[in-house]
């Protein structure tokens, strides 16, 4: 039997991107995936927690202590710039996920100073899907659960 992935999940703010890749992967994954969520904020962390991830933890000593837990971290993009999130993102909880060894996909969502070239803008669900199907092609994951989340 092959070993699932540890996924790791960042978000800020309200923590709703992160709630809605929790989602899926939950639906597309099988449930024996772990996914650790980490929050810049309590709101953030509860909100993904809500959408039936393994484990969370809040703030940047949780990120500097744990990320390395994970062998994949799904974020936006924002994750790995200092200041994001309108200042919650500190920049040692950038650094640390950026230096984390684990592989990164990145979603190419907006920060208001930075801007992606070489992709094209899509929707949230949309990127969601093509980040999906790395994951799996990552971890030669075949099985489509599809459950009512």
């Amino acid at each position: 039997m092959k070993k699932l992935p540890v996924i790791a999940v960042v978000d800020g703010m309200g923590g709703n991107i992160g709630h809605q890749i929790v989602s899926q992967i939950r639906r597309e994954l099988p449930e024996d995936v772990e996914i650790l969520v980490f929050g810049t904020n309590s709101a953030a962390t509860a909100n993904m927690m809500r959408a039936r991830a393994s484990r969370g933890a809040t703030g940047e000593n949780a990120i500097r202590v744990s990320i390395d837990q994970a062998d994949v971290i799904l974020a936006p993009a924002s994750a790995v710039i200092p200041n994001s999130y309108m200042g919650e993102l500190t920049p040692g909880m950038a650094g640390a996920i950026a230096a984390a060894r684990a592989q990164k996909i990145l979603l190419p969502l907006g920060h208001p100073r930075t801007h992606f070239v070489g992709t094209s803008r899509q929707p949230l669900p949309h990127l969601m899907d093509e980040a999906l199907a790395r994951l799996k092609k990552m971890f030669d994951i075949e099985e489509e659960v599809k459950a009512d989340v």
